[in-house]
Protein backbone atom coordinates (compact mmCIF):
# COMPACT_ATOMS: atom_id res chain seq x y z
CA UNK A 1 0.00 0.00 0.00
CA UNK A 2 1.46 3.42 -1.21
CA UNK A 3 2.01 5.63 1.63
CA UNK A 4 0.63 9.06 2.08
CA UNK A 5 2.24 11.97 3.91
CA UNK A 6 -0.79 12.78 6.22
CA UNK A 7 0.42 16.07 7.57
CA UNK A 8 -0.18 19.48 6.28
CA UNK A 9 1.40 20.09 2.49
CA UNK A 10 4.15 23.11 2.90
CA UNK A 11 4.53 22.76 6.54
CA UNK A 12 8.42 23.69 7.32
CA UNK A 13 10.61 21.59 9.04
CA UNK A 14 11.60 22.08 12.52
CA UNK A 15 15.24 22.87 13.37
CA UNK A 16 17.31 21.28 15.64
CA UNK A 17 21.10 21.13 16.34
CA UNK A 18 21.14 17.21 16.99
CA UNK A 19 18.83 14.47 16.25
CA UNK A 20 19.04 10.81 17.95
CA UNK A 21 17.45 7.98 16.62
CA UNK A 22 18.42 4.95 17.69
CA UNK A 23 16.12 0.79 17.05
CA UNK A 24 14.68 1.05 13.93
CA UNK A 25 15.17 -2.24 12.70
CA UNK A 26 15.14 -1.67 8.79
CA UNK A 27 14.23 -5.59 7.94
CA UNK A 28 11.84 -6.62 10.18
CA UNK A 29 7.82 -6.67 10.35
CA UNK A 30 7.35 -4.29 12.67
CA UNK A 31 9.35 -1.61 12.06
CA UNK A 32 7.34 1.59 12.02
CA UNK A 33 8.79 3.00 9.03
CA UNK A 34 5.80 4.79 7.84
CA UNK A 35 6.70 6.95 11.55
CA UNK A 36 9.98 7.30 10.73
CA UNK A 37 9.61 8.83 6.97
CA UNK A 38 7.12 11.33 8.10
CA UNK A 39 9.37 12.38 10.86
CA UNK A 40 12.18 12.75 8.93
CA UNK A 41 10.83 14.72 6.55
CA UNK A 42 9.52 17.17 9.46
CA UNK A 43 12.54 17.65 11.68
CA UNK A 44 15.92 18.96 10.09
CA UNK A 45 19.01 18.72 12.54
CA UNK A 46 22.65 19.81 11.35
CA UNK A 47 23.80 16.29 13.17
CA UNK A 48 22.16 13.17 13.23
CA UNK A 49 23.24 10.02 15.07
CA UNK A 50 22.03 6.47 14.23
CA UNK A 51 22.73 4.96 17.82
CA UNK A 52 22.49 1.35 16.45
CA UNK A 53 20.20 -1.06 15.56
CA UNK A 54 18.60 0.71 12.30
CA UNK A 55 19.02 -2.30 10.27
CA UNK A 56 18.62 -5.77 11.82
CA UNK A 57 20.94 -8.06 10.81
CA UNK A 58 19.69 -10.71 12.70
CA UNK A 59 16.54 -10.94 11.13
CA UNK A 60 17.85 -10.34 7.56
CA UNK A 61 20.28 -13.38 7.93
CA UNK A 62 17.47 -15.81 7.48
CA UNK A 63 14.68 -13.40 5.51
CA UNK A 64 14.25 -10.30 3.58
CA UNK A 65 10.43 -10.89 3.41
CA UNK A 66 9.58 -7.43 5.34
CA UNK A 67 11.79 -5.43 3.55
CA UNK A 68 9.72 -3.32 1.28
CA UNK A 69 9.52 0.19 -0.04
CA UNK A 70 8.81 2.51 2.55
CA UNK A 71 12.00 0.85 4.24
CA UNK A 72 13.88 1.68 1.05
CA UNK A 73 12.96 5.37 1.46
CA UNK A 74 13.96 5.49 5.02
CA UNK A 75 17.76 4.39 3.50
CA UNK A 76 17.14 7.01 1.00
CA UNK A 77 15.99 9.74 3.13
CA UNK A 78 18.72 9.53 5.64
CA UNK A 79 21.12 9.20 2.88
CA UNK A 80 19.87 12.76 1.30
CA UNK A 81 20.26 14.16 4.37
CA UNK A 82 23.42 13.47 4.12
CA UNK A 83 24.29 14.76 0.81
CA UNK A 84 22.34 18.06 1.89
CA UNK A 85 24.72 19.02 4.38
CA UNK A 86 23.95 17.34 7.28
CA UNK A 87 26.25 15.40 9.19
CA UNK A 88 25.03 11.74 10.06
CA UNK A 89 26.75 9.32 12.21
CA UNK A 90 26.35 5.56 12.60
CA UNK A 91 26.94 4.00 16.23
CA UNK A 92 26.39 0.07 15.45
CA UNK A 93 24.72 -1.77 17.56
CA UNK A 94 24.23 -5.77 18.45
CA UNK A 95 21.75 -5.98 15.39
CA UNK A 96 24.04 -4.59 12.68
CA UNK A 97 26.73 -5.46 14.55
CA UNK A 98 28.33 -6.21 11.08
CA UNK A 99 28.96 -2.25 10.55
CA UNK A 100 31.70 -2.32 13.75
CA UNK A 101 34.14 -3.75 11.10
CA UNK A 102 34.09 -0.41 9.43
CA UNK A 103 34.36 2.23 11.82
CA UNK A 104 36.08 5.22 10.98
CA UNK A 105 34.70 4.73 7.47
CA UNK A 106 32.71 6.72 5.00
CA UNK A 107 29.81 5.26 3.18
CA UNK A 108 27.24 7.84 1.40
CA UNK A 109 28.56 10.38 3.24
CA UNK A 110 27.36 8.48 6.58
CA UNK A 111 30.44 8.31 9.20
CA UNK A 112 30.80 4.88 11.18
CA UNK A 113 32.02 5.36 14.74
CA UNK A 114 32.04 2.88 17.13
CA UNK A 115 31.17 5.05 19.51
CA UNK A 116 31.35 8.86 20.02
CA UNK A 117 31.52 11.56 22.36
CA UNK A 118 28.83 14.32 21.33
CA UNK A 119 29.57 17.95 23.02
CA UNK A 120 26.16 20.22 23.32
CA UNK A 121 25.85 23.28 22.56
CA UNK A 122 25.77 24.47 26.28
CA UNK A 123 29.07 22.59 26.21
CA UNK A 124 28.18 19.15 27.68
CA UNK A 125 30.12 16.45 26.75
CA UNK A 126 28.32 13.16 25.96
CA UNK A 127 29.06 9.63 25.20
CA UNK A 128 26.98 8.33 22.43
CA UNK A 129 26.92 4.93 22.31
CA UNK A 130 23.92 2.21 21.43
CA UNK A 131 24.72 0.07 24.85
CA UNK A 132 24.43 -3.97 24.24
CA UNK A 133 28.05 -3.66 25.60
CA UNK A 134 26.18 -3.41 29.33
CA UNK A 135 23.72 -6.12 28.42
CA UNK A 136 25.30 -8.95 29.97
CA UNK A 137 22.95 -11.55 28.30
CA UNK A 138 23.69 -10.18 24.39
CA UNK A 139 27.57 -9.89 25.75
CA UNK A 140 27.62 -13.55 27.08
CA UNK A 141 24.60 -15.28 25.87
CA UNK A 142 23.80 -14.96 22.19
CA UNK A 143 22.05 -17.80 22.23
CA UNK A 144 19.29 -16.62 25.10
CA UNK A 145 19.17 -13.34 23.38
CA UNK A 146 17.83 -14.53 20.28
CA UNK A 147 15.13 -16.41 22.30
CA UNK A 148 14.45 -13.03 24.06
CA UNK A 149 14.26 -11.46 20.48
CA UNK A 150 11.99 -14.28 19.83
CA UNK A 151 9.57 -13.81 22.35
CA UNK A 152 9.51 -10.10 21.90
CA UNK A 153 8.60 -10.17 17.96
CA UNK A 154 5.38 -12.60 19.94
CA UNK A 155 4.64 -9.51 21.74
CA UNK A 156 4.89 -6.67 18.60
CA UNK A 157 2.24 -8.96 16.75
CA UNK A 158 -0.05 -9.21 19.44
CA UNK A 159 0.78 -5.28 19.52
CA UNK A 160 -0.24 -4.65 16.10
CA UNK A 161 -3.38 -6.38 16.48
CA UNK A 162 -4.06 -4.68 19.28
CA UNK A 163 -3.58 -1.15 17.68
CA UNK A 164 -5.99 -2.71 14.14
CA UNK A 165 -8.35 -2.92 16.41
CA UNK A 166 -8.01 0.55 18.38
CA UNK A 167 -8.21 2.41 14.68
CA UNK A 168 -11.30 0.49 14.15
CA UNK A 169 -12.80 2.33 16.68
CA UNK A 170 -10.96 5.98 16.23
CA UNK A 171 -8.34 5.31 19.30
CA UNK A 172 -4.70 6.48 18.41
CA UNK A 173 -1.14 4.49 18.39
CA UNK A 174 -0.70 3.39 21.83
CA UNK A 175 2.17 0.87 22.74
CA UNK A 176 0.93 -2.08 24.35
CA UNK A 177 3.93 -4.19 24.32
CA UNK A 178 5.95 -1.28 25.85
CA UNK A 179 3.58 -0.65 28.66
CA UNK A 180 3.18 -4.62 29.71
CA UNK A 181 7.30 -4.77 30.21
CA UNK A 182 7.54 -1.79 32.12
CA UNK A 183 5.46 -3.52 34.79
CA UNK A 184 7.07 -6.68 34.83
CA UNK A 185 9.34 -6.95 37.73
CA UNK A 186 12.17 -8.48 35.87
CA UNK A 187 11.92 -6.03 33.12
CA UNK A 188 12.23 -3.05 35.04
CA UNK A 189 14.93 -4.36 36.83
CA UNK A 190 16.55 -5.00 33.86
CA UNK A 191 16.09 -1.53 32.76
CA UNK A 192 17.46 -0.31 36.12
CA UNK A 193 20.53 -2.21 35.83
CA UNK A 194 21.03 -1.36 32.24
CA UNK A 195 20.77 2.07 33.22
CA UNK A 196 22.97 1.66 36.35
CA UNK A 197 25.87 0.78 34.15
CA UNK A 198 25.69 2.87 31.74
CA UNK A 199 26.01 5.96 34.18
CA UNK A 200 28.79 4.63 36.04
CA UNK A 201 30.82 3.76 32.94
CA UNK A 202 29.80 7.28 31.48
CA UNK A 203 31.18 8.99 35.74
CA UNK A 204 34.78 6.33 35.14
CA UNK A 205 35.60 8.36 31.75
CA UNK A 206 34.67 11.40 32.90
CA UNK A 207 31.71 12.68 30.76
CA UNK A 208 28.96 14.79 31.66
CA UNK A 209 26.29 11.88 30.58
CA UNK A 210 25.29 9.41 27.72
CA UNK A 211 23.18 8.65 25.25
CA UNK A 212 21.78 5.12 24.19
CA UNK A 213 19.31 2.84 22.68
CA UNK A 214 19.29 -0.69 23.22
CA UNK A 215 16.24 -0.99 25.89
CA UNK A 216 13.31 0.52 24.02
CA UNK A 217 13.11 2.98 26.69
CA UNK A 218 12.83 6.42 25.85
CA UNK A 219 14.12 8.56 29.25
CA UNK A 220 15.93 11.58 30.17
CA UNK A 221 17.27 11.81 33.34
CA UNK A 222 20.08 12.57 36.36
CA UNK A 223 21.85 10.45 39.08
CA UNK A 224 25.11 11.17 40.53
CA UNK A 225 25.44 14.14 38.74
CA UNK A 226 25.35 12.13 35.22
CA UNK A 227 22.79 12.62 33.05
CA UNK A 228 21.72 9.72 31.51
CA UNK A 229 19.44 9.60 27.66
CA UNK A 230 18.06 7.01 25.80
CA UNK A 231 16.60 7.67 22.63
CA UNK A 232 13.99 5.01 22.64
CA UNK A 233 12.90 3.16 19.41
CA UNK A 234 10.75 2.79 15.91
CA UNK A 235 8.92 -0.10 16.38
CA UNK A 236 7.29 0.12 19.70
CA UNK A 237 7.60 4.06 21.09
CA UNK A 238 8.42 6.33 17.69
CA UNK A 239 10.61 8.52 20.17
CA UNK A 240 13.71 10.33 19.49
CA UNK A 241 16.05 12.54 21.19
CA UNK A 242 16.77 16.28 19.92
CA UNK A 243 18.91 18.69 21.05
CA UNK A 244 17.86 22.39 20.20
CA UNK A 245 20.49 25.19 19.54
CA UNK A 246 20.65 26.25 23.34
CA UNK A 247 21.58 22.52 24.02
CA UNK A 248 18.61 21.60 25.56
CA UNK A 249 17.39 18.04 25.44
CA UNK A 250 13.87 16.48 24.93
CA UNK A 251 12.32 13.91 23.78
CA UNK A 252 10.16 13.97 21.01
CA UNK A 253 7.26 11.16 20.71
CA UNK A 254 6.22 11.30 17.20
CA UNK A 255 2.99 9.37 17.61
CA UNK A 256 2.05 12.21 20.16
CA UNK A 257 3.55 14.96 18.13
CA UNK A 258 1.61 14.09 14.91
CA UNK A 259 -1.73 14.04 16.80
CA UNK A 260 -0.93 17.38 17.86
CA UNK A 261 -1.56 18.50 14.40
CA UNK A 262 -4.64 16.84 14.39
CA UNK A 263 -3.73 13.96 12.77
CA UNK A 264 -4.65 9.98 12.68
CA UNK A 265 -1.83 7.87 13.66
CA UNK A 266 -0.79 4.66 11.54
CA UNK A 267 0.84 1.53 11.89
Amino acid sequence: MKHRDPLPPGDEPRRWRTIWISDIHLGTRDCKSAFLLEFLKHNESDTLYLVGDIIDGWRLKTSWHYWDQRQNDVVQKILRKARRGARVILVPGNHDEAFRDFGGMHFGGVEVALEAVHETAAGKRLLVVHGDQFDGIVRHAKALALLGTWAYDVALRVNHWFNLGRRLIGLPYWSLSACLKHKVKNAVEFIAKFEDEMIAETKRRGLDGVICGHIHHAEIRESGGVLYCNDGDWVESCTALAEDFEGRLSIMRWADERLKLGQEAVS
